[in-house]
Parts: structure tokens; C-alpha cells; sequence
């Protein structure tokens, strides 16, 4: 899996605060974004600043922090379209992706998005 640099703003930090403390759901925006929620340690508060992550999220993963996730559609064998899999489950991937190739969505960057959400 490769690495990625983020930062993430004292505002960010506040609102991912505050979503826990009123146990409101976390949406990523982006597999990046969910790969830095992540990675945060779940004994830590959350602080503002910058990093980097490396993290490998595949099934069978246990989500700590995000509930949803707002991501394209992956390409296959990819690591990404792993940790998709990780938040539907691997036969609804399947399912979902059958669909968006019977529908004709594109892939990849600059492709259609989903929504994955319970």
C-alpha cells in the first residue's frame, strides 16, 4: 500500500471531536481521508497537524472511526477497491461493481462515486 501525506486543520480537528462526543456518524470523503481517520489511535485525542499514513485497510476490517465513505469507483485488484470491500463486505462489492459495469459508470479518477453507508 503506498503512503500518504495529510494535514489536518485545528477546524477538521473540532468537528471530528465533536461528531464523537455527540456520536454522530463520520463520513470520508475519499479513501484518503479514511485511511487518516483510520490510522489515528483509538486511545489518542485527535490533534491537528500533519502525517503521514500507510495503513492497509482490507477485509476483514473493524472500522473505528468512519461510519460511510464517499469514493469512485476503484479499479479492479486494486488495494483501494480492498478497502471497499472492507466497509461492504467482499459479495456486495461484487455486487455493486457488477451493477456499475452493467450501467456503464466510469472508473477511476474523474469517474462516477458512491456513497457507501449502512
Amino acid at each position: 500500500m503506498h503512503e500518504e501525506s495529510y494535514e489536518i486543520s485545528p477546524e477538521a480537528t473540532e468537528a471530528i471531536h465533536r461528531a464523537q462526543m455527540d456520536r454522530r456518524r463520520i463520513i470520508a470523503v475519499g479513501t484518503t481521508s479514511a485511511r487518516v481517520l483510520e490510522s489515528h489511535p483509538e486511545d489518542q485525542p485527535w490533534q491537528s497537524g500533519g502525517g503521514r499514513t500507510r495503513i492497509f485497510i482490507y477485509p476483514p476490517y473493524r472500522w473505528k472511526f468512519v461510519d460511510a465513505l464517499l469514493t469512485n469507483f476503484h479499479l479492479p485488484r486494486s488495494t483501494l477497491i480492498a478497502l471497499v470491500a472492507a466497509m461492504t463486505g467482499l459479495e456486495e462489492q461484487r455486487r455493486i461493481y457488477a451493477e456499475a459495469i452493467s450501467k456503464e459508470y466510469r472508473f477511476f479518477s474523474y469517474g462516477d462515486a458512491m456513497l457507501i453507508s449502512d
